[in-house]
This record gives structure tokens, C-alpha cells and sequence, in this order.
């Protein structure tokens, strides 16, 4: 049962404290590599992907790399990463139109990013938050949704409509910090099955914790 955060700012201050400078996930070397890393990051975790990429960037190095790409044997590197042709089809496709319309060099802007093959705003706000340090939306993933039901931050069951909860609870500033933080702590602490609440640093301030209410 959803029990709405009574203290959201105290909860911010707590997890700001605790993860200051939370980073990526996802190892990447340029805007190019974590929009490819992204699409890949769908239905699969950063570690699989992480384990991938290191071979995919050797080989594919820029944006005609990937458009000139051999399907199969693209299609052979990310096969560990799941619904791999689809993604192979998806990244040869953003790799074309990023060199069509944009002289081979991944656009900043929302709109022009979810025009690309294989690219929603999830991975809209990955880029440009990561790669360029822009500011437009929170990034909701499945550990973003997680705690946010948990933290009561939202109720909500899409992540467009959980992302505009969670934009009106803090600055803008703060958007991209928070969807690191959020992840980070939900890879560490609050896991799906079995979150540590013993050892949560926000317990004291979590509506779902197990130690006590707040």
C-alpha cells in the first residue's frame, strides 16, 4: 500500500548527504557510447551491458561505424544483452539519422533525441543529463519506480507520470543527481526482493521501512 513521504525535503537532505556525486552506471567515453550503451541497457542490467561494451566500442569507434555496421555481426557482440536484433536494428537506425541530420554527432535536445531509432525518454534524459550535463527530466528506471513508491515520492505506475511527480518535488538542479542517487541506492540498499532497511541510511525518514514508522 502506497503511504505518501511526510518529510521529502529531510529525505533529499539524507540521500544528498549520503550520495553526493552518485555516477553513471553505464562505462562509456562520449555521448555516442552511452546512447549505445543505453539502448542497450533495455531489459538488461548495466553490469551485462558493462561487459559487452568494451569490445563493441573497440570495433565501432563513430556514428558511420555503427550505420555501416554488419547486421549479424552486431548482432553477435550485444547477442548477450537480449532482444538483440531489435537493438542491432536500433542503433544501425540512430547511428544513419545521427549522421543525416545531425553531421554525425549526437543532438542535446529532447525532441531531436526521440527521434532516433530505439531512443524514448528514458534514454533522452540519460544523455543529456550524463553526456551533457542538461537538465530536462528525472531518468525513471525500474529502481527509480521502485523507491519511489517505497520512499512515497509517487504513486504513480508509468514512469512519464512518476517523472513529473518527482520533477515538482525538488529544483531542477537536482534532477540529474537525484535519478544517480536513486539508482546507486537501489542497487546498494533498497534491492527489490530484499531491501536493507537495517542498514538504509533514509530508513528513519522511508514510509515502507521495516525498523519503524515515521
Amino acid at each position: 500500500m502506497f503511504r505518501k513521504n511526510k518529510n521529502v525535503p529531510a529525505l533529499l537532505k539524507s540521500l544528498k548527504k549520503t550520495y553526493p556525486h552518485p555516477q553513471c552506471a553505464l562505462t562509456h567515453s562520449s555521448p555516442l557510447e552511452l546512447l549505445v550503451a543505453t539502448i542497450l541497457s533495455a531489459q538488461c542490467t548495466d553490469e551485462r551491458v558493462n561487459k559487452v561494451t568494451p569490445a563493441l566500442f573497440a570495433k565501432y569507434r563513430t556514428a558511420a561505424d555503427y550505420a555501416s555496421s554488419d547486421p549479424l555481426e552486431l548482432e553477435t557482440i550485444i547477442k548477450s544483452t537480449g532482444f538483440y536484433r531489435n537493438k542491432a536494428k536500433s542503433i544501425r537506425g540512430m547511428a544513419k539519422m545521427v549522421i543525416e541530420k545531425y553531421d554525425g554527432v549526437v543532438p542535446r535536445k529532447m525532441e531531436a533525441l526521440l527521434e532516433l531509432p530505439g531512443v524514448a525518454r528514458k534514454t533522452a534524459n540519460v544523455v543529456l543529463g550524463t553526456a551533457f550535463g542538461i537538465s530536462v527530466g528525472v531518468v525513471v528506471d525500474t529502481h527509480v519506480m521502485r523507491l519511489s513508491h517505497r520512499l512515497g515520492l509517487s504513486h504513480k505506475k508509468t514512469p512519464e507520470k512518476i517523472e513529473q511527480d518527482l520533477m515538482k518535488l525538488m529544483p531542477a538542479s537536482d534532477w540529474i543527481w537525484f535519478s544517480h542517487a536513486l539508482i546507486t541506492h537501489g542497487r546498494a540498499t533498497c534491492k527489490a526482493r530484499t531491501p536493507d532497511c537495517e542498514h538504509c541510511p533514509v530508513q528513519n525518514l522511508c514510509p515502507s521501512s521495516t525498523i519503524r514508522d515515521i
